[in-house]
């Protein structure tokens, strides 16, 4: 009998350690496929983008807020019956995004931007966990704004909207007070990531990243190609980096790592360009 338990005991442990050993393996390989997930399903959102749906009283409806005045979508934006539009129906359940709200958040990501050409660096230009935008707001469900593609590393990351920890422990995301990926002046685009994020691969790679890799960032608007241009270790408490650069359009990469001292923390800065 007590051969038995001892067996027992041994095969547990044994299941234990090969548990322990391939934990990470599996979290990374389903954070991955969460992140392909979250790219496919804003794919998804970009192609099933709604011009207007025509109400019964024959009213056209163009954007989130006429079509919560006319009863046709709940409060969270989601049809409350299947509803015809131009090209086809869309079914109950998939949520309804007007071109009319992605336009108006294009106008206003794009002031935004204006704005941090005179306003970047003051006191609430850089409380980097803060979202730009409450996305609700234009008619879609989260906070995310773009994905990121680095064929190089093999990552494909959501990006969200304001760098706190809940949203960093689902993806990379937006720096509050630096621009955002869109439009044609200058901008500096700051997007961080964790590295050594228990379960998961976010920036792990991004030291891997050598001058002239492509990294492409993907918008409700499309999709913009940049170019490594450098990479470098900075101070924890360094912003150089992330100020815009007259007539250049720079994306960059942020993770913490370790200094090597203590529990001091560096930050390792991809630096990118639009090509």
């Amino acid at each position: 009998m007590r051969k038995k338990i001892l067996i027992i005991i041994a095969a547990v442990i044994l299941l234990a350690g090969v548990g322990f050993l391939l934990f990470p393996t599996v979290s990374n390989f389903i954070g991955q496929k969460k992140a392909e997930s979250a790219a496919e399903a804003f794919d998804d959102t970009v192609e099933n983008i709604t011009e207007t749906v025509a109400a019964e009283d024959g009213a056209t409806i163009s954007s989130l807020q006429e079509a919560k005045e006319h009863n046709m979508v709940d409060e969270d934006g989601f049809p409350v019956e299947s509803v015809t539009q131009s090209g086809g129906t869309i079914v109950y359940g998939r949520r309804i995004v007007y071109k009319w709200d992605l336009d108006r958040l294009l106008a206003d990501s794009l002031a935004y931007n204006e704005m941090l050409l005179t306003g970047q660096g003051t006191a609430d230009t850089i409380q980097y966990n803060k979202p730009v935008f409450n996305l609700s707001d234009y008619g879609l469900d989260d906070e995310l704004y773009a994905y990121i593609d680095i064929d190089a590393i093999g990552m494909r990351l959501p990006v969200y909207l304001g760098a706190d920890e809940l949203v960093l422990s689902y993806g990379a995301a937006h720096m509050y007070g630096t621009s955002l990926p869109v439009g044609e002046g200058s901008y500096n685009c700051a997007i961080a990531g964790h590295t050594n994020y228990v379960g998961r691969i976010f920036f792990d790679n991004l030291k891997k990243l050598e001058v002239g890799d492509k990294v492409q960032v993907t918008t409700y608007w499309g999709t913009t190609e940049y170019e490594v241009i450098d990479h470098k270790t900075v101070p924890s408490d360094a912003t150089d980096d992330l100020l815009i650069q007259k007539d250049r359009q720079l994306l960059t990469l942020i993770t913490c790592i370790w200094s090597g001292q203590g529990t001091e923390f560096d930050r390792y800065i991809v630096t990118c360009e639009r090509k």
